[in-house]
């Protein structure tokens, strides 16, 4: 876990710029600090809003995001874009990326090393949006954020809290491809998450 229990985020040995987002992100795309680099086209940065508090992350990149730099844009994302369009939240007011950065060979699911690896970027990108809630997308993403012992079947649509940071998992819409009977609690999570971007919206006025 990348937290303590009062929701900040634990420093590592390796910090990124913290005061100019461009050169933090200059910095991140030469990243090479795991194998992950050697298989992959590119590093594959987030993307989206820094000032509405909303994160949605996934495990890591596919192979269309691979090519393209930039994160969900592939069958999934284009599920994504849809759940998203059909409650009303444009991509531009979250911020969208991955726990690992590089695509693992084979989509396989990224290990340990490669998640520790990667994650002073994602604590970087979690320092720059400072989000009061964020939505892990499927099994990697919820383990990594709240321990080994969540279910993403079990968890998926409750809401857990670390301090004052909120959680709200649900299923990754590549498991929707596969599964199609799960759209619809995942189209209800996203009306939750539609409520809590405007009540943040009112809170801090954006």
């Amino acid at each position: 876990m990348i937290f303590n229990q009062k929701g900040q985020i634990k420093e590592s040995l390796f910090e990124y710029p913290s005061d100019n987002f461009k050169k933090f992100k200059e910095s991140a795309l030469k990243c090479n600090r795991c194998t992950l680099r050697k298989t992959c086209t590119q590093v594959v940065m987030g993307e989206g809003s820094l000032k509405h508090k909303i994160m949605v992350i996934g495990e890591g990149p596919g192979s269309t995001e691979d090519k393209k730099g930039r994160p969900f844009v592939g069958r999934a994302g284009n599920l994504l874009n849809k759940i998203l369009q059909s409650v009303n939240i444009k991509r531009e007011e979250i911020y969208i990326t991955n726990v690992v950065k590089c695509r693992p060979p084979d989509n396989r699911n990224p290990n340990q090393n490669e998640m520790d690896a990667c994650s002073p970027i994602l604590k970087t990108e979690i320092k720059y949006i400072n989000p009061k809630v964020i939505v892990p997308l499927g099994s990697i993403a919820l383990k990594y954020f709240l321990g080994d012992r969540k279910k993403i079947t079990e968890d998926r649509g409750k809401w857990f809290n670390i301090g004052e940071l909120y959680f709200l998992p649900t299923f990754h819409p590549a498991y929707l491809l596969r599964n199609k009977r799960m759209k619809k609690p995942v189209y209800k999570d996203f009306i939750k998450i539609k409520k809590t971007i405007n009540r943040i919206n009112q809170l801090y006025d954006i």
